[in-house]
């Protein structure tokens, strides 16, 4: 059994926290995709005890404006193995420090759409609050400036996104100074949903 699943059962999240950290880039990646749905539930709700996720954890302060910063993840949708794995590309706007842009690439983006978001602090709604300290809102688009080589921005209300990002947010929470929990709500409504991000390492290059 991973040691990450160990580490949930066990109930702490500085223990899952401090056992990520100190994992190597890939063996980090390698034990975020063994979590299933039951696993990435208990991991949101053990998360919720965890120091409140910022922006600077999905786009760090050193990386500069318009510069991508990618977190792969897996979700826990019934789809087989593989159409599990996706990634939230992410970047900061220019002079903006209070929300990032960001879309979904993955094996079915082509026919989907790129599901692109705004990223913003929950801070202030208390309701909202409860659920993560930062949302990933697709009821927002960029207005802005994307990474240059970015899908064209495209409403969510477009095509078959519709069916997937429309009218959707996900909560995140913090896991490891690499890794986050997200829930995902359809307006207000829970959906049941998790998805679990390890965002890369510019020392030590993932795949």
């Amino acid at each position: 059994m991973p040691e990450l699943t160990n580490l949930i059962q066990g109930g702490e999240i500085e223990s899952i926290a401090n056992y990520l950290d100190q994992l190597s880039a890939s063996d980090r990646l390698a034990e975020t995709r063994t979590l299933n749905r039951a696993q990435q539930r208990e991991l949101y709700t053990l998360a919720e005890k965890a120091p409140p996720i910022t922006l600077e954890h999905f786009v760090p302060t050193d990386r500069s404006d318009l510069s991508e910063v990618i977190h792969y993840g897996r979700n826990t949708l019934p789809l087989p193995g593989g159409l599990k794995l996706f990634e939230k590309r992410f970047c900061r706007p220019k002079s903006d420090v209070n929300r990032l842009y960001g879309y979904n690439e993955g094996s079915t983006r082509a026919l989907i759409g790129p599901g692109y978001f705004v990223a913003r602090s929950t801070s202030g709604q208390s309701e909202w609050e409860a659920r993560g300290a930062l949302v990933v809102d697709y009821f927002q688009i960029p207005e802005g400036d994307v990474v240059q080589g970015w899908p064209t921005v495209v409403p969510n209300t477009r095509g078959i996104q519709y069916f997937v990002y429309n009218k959707t947010r996900d909560f995140m929470r913090r896991v490891s100074n690499h890794v986050s929990i997200g829930a995902a709500y359809k307006v207000e409504k829970a959906l049941g949903h998790y998805f679990i991000l390890c965002r890369e390492d510019e020392s030590e290059q993932t795949e």
